[in-house]
């Protein structure tokens, strides 16, 4: 299966899109930097690229957690990003209610790990006609994820993508079980590999920490057993940063991870076969 999303194809052989950008919208000047810096390298490396931002948090471990800028606000840069850079726009949304308003801006819903199962809220995102993204949630088995889809595509929207971000491994920590990439590729829908997410420590201190060093080789991994799309939250100083400082890439290093990836791409087949084998 083949999701187009703008001029961008993912899936069915076609080549690995990026997916990039901070974990909120924190400001314009944040939004417009990064997404500026992403673009040029994409170009350079000849990478589709999908920008992502939230432009609101609503799955934070306390109350004091960072949410939003303002939601209105937030859509409002994305929305300016988008034409400045001509970029498609990737997006959270946690409620029915958030569909419609986000679908004015972005091309791609993204439906959180936590709520994977939200039988509207999958119905909801499905009925804007925008590709949805619907990440794996921590507590749930790859195959299960065959279901998750089947609620989107009942819509009538066949643009479904389906992300790998890590498993629950006792309270505090992740683990990635790669046989889920070859597995929800097996429905037919693009998968994606969460890098980022997927070296959270959750819900530690009141806040989500994060191992940030295990990104890259996690990354590469990924790109060996076979991935349509790279997903990554980026930061120009992660350790300032108002949401997942801890598991957010320094933009310095996205060009770094992508050539490693695109590397270890180009000597495996889809199937994570080496070619010539």
């Amino acid at each position: 299966m083949i999701v187009s999303i703008g001029n961008i194809k993912c899936g069915g052989g076609e080549p690995l899109v990026l997916i990039a950008g901070p974990c909120v919208v924190e400001s314009r000047d944040l939004i417009f930097h990064t997404a500026e810096r992403l673009k040029k390298i994409c170009e350079n490396l000849h990478v589709p690229l999908i920008f992502k931002s939230s432009y609101k948090k609503a799955n934070r471990t306390s109350a004091g957690g960072f949410a939003t800028i303002g939601e209105d606000a937030a859509l409002k840069i994305l929305d300016e990003a988008k034409k400045q850079f001509s970029l498609p726009i990737l997006t959270d949304i946690h409620s029915e209610g958030e569909a419609s308003a986000a679908a004015q801006v972005a091309d791609v819903l993204q439906i959180p790990a936590f709520l994977c199962r939200q039988t509207e809220l999958l119905e909801a995102a499905g009925r804007t006609g925008k590709a949805v993204n619907i990440k794996k949630g921590q507590f749930v088995a790859p195959d299960a994820m065959k279901y998750a889809a089947e609620k989107v595509a009942l819509t009538g929207n066949k643009n479904i993508l389906l992300t790998e971000r890590g498993s629950m491994f006792g309270y505090h920590d992740l683990v990635v079980d790669f046989r889920s990439l070859p597995i929800m590729r097996a429905f037919g829908w693009p998968v994606v590999f969460d890098a980022t997410h997927s070296v959270q420590v959750p819900s530690s201190g009141g806040k989500s920490g994060g191992r940030r060093e295990f990104v890259f080789p996690l990354a590469r991994a990924a790109a060996a057993v076979g991935i349509d799309a790279l997903f990554i939250e980026t930061h120009p100083d992660p350790a300032k940063a108002l949401s997942d400082a801890d598991s957010q890439l320094p933009l310095s290093q996205v060009e770094n991870l992508l050539h490693q990836t695109l590397e270890i791409m180009d000597t495996h087949d889809m199937d994570g076969e080496e070619e010539g084998e």
